[in-house]
């Protein structure tokens, strides 16, 4: 009744006291209340104890899809990328359709795609982008696609206009170089072209592929 009151009144800290407390006691059989006390967690920033009770919620079959959205939720709070990926995809295998966890997944590694991008972690950038590529979202996934198209073809342009100067006078250095640029457009090539089998309409990644394929011929 305590831990009732206190959400009521929207005390959250109270609220994980006494409901951590009785569910102790009870042998954590309150299904309605192991949520509750998640939720009043994850409010409360205690985001350890909302994953703890997020995953008894999980466990127990009760309220999963809010269940796998909050946990991700404070996953996404303390910056753990592989753990709330992680939680995301599980919570996509158990129901395909969770529109919120898709929502998040998107937002998440694609703000962290860009900035690992914009800090030179290629590699880095281009795993958040690919672990968007779980979802059902067409728009979402095409986003993903052309952004890790733009990427790749921009390091392949970036080598080659490097390169450029030296083409006549190291053509060894040059061709070296130039294999490196081809294997980024390649993989820029791969992506985009997955972009508008997705989307006919995707004008910005055809651009993108019509002057990939020009530039190979």
């Amino acid at each position: 009744e305590e831990g009732d009151a206190a959400m009521t009144a929207k005390n959250y800290p109270e609220v994980v006291a006494k409901y951590s407390e009785y569910l102790k006691l009870t042998n954590y059989e309150d299904e309605s209340r192991i949520f509750n006390c998640a939720f009043a967690a994850y409010n409360a920033k205690k985001y350890d104890d909302a994953i703890k009770f997020y995953d008894m919620a999980i466990q127990k079959g009760y309220k999963a899809d809010d269940a796998y959205v909050g946990k991700a939720m404070s996953l996404r709070s303390q910056d753990k990328a592989a753990d709330f990926t992680a939680t995301v995809e599980a919570g996509l295998k158990a129901n395909a359709q969770n529109a919120n966890l898709e929502k998040l997944l998107y937002a998440y590694c694609m703000k962290k795609g860009q900035a690992a991008q914009k800090a030179g972690k290629t590699e880095e950038a281009e795993e958040l982008f690919k672990d968007v590529l779980v979802v059902s979202n067409a728009k979402y996934k095409g986003n993903a696609l052309y952004s890790l198209g733009v990427m790749f073809y921009n390091a392949g342009a970036k080598i080659l206009a490097d390169a450029n100067p030296i083409a006549t006078s190291d053509p060894d250095k040059y061709a070296a170089e130039k294999k490196k640029a081809d294997a980024q457009m390649a993989k820029a090539k791969g992506y985009l072209e997955q972009a508008v089998a997705l989307n006919a309409a995707d004008a910005n990644s055809k651009k993108i592929l019509d002057a990939i394929n020009a530039a190979a011929k």
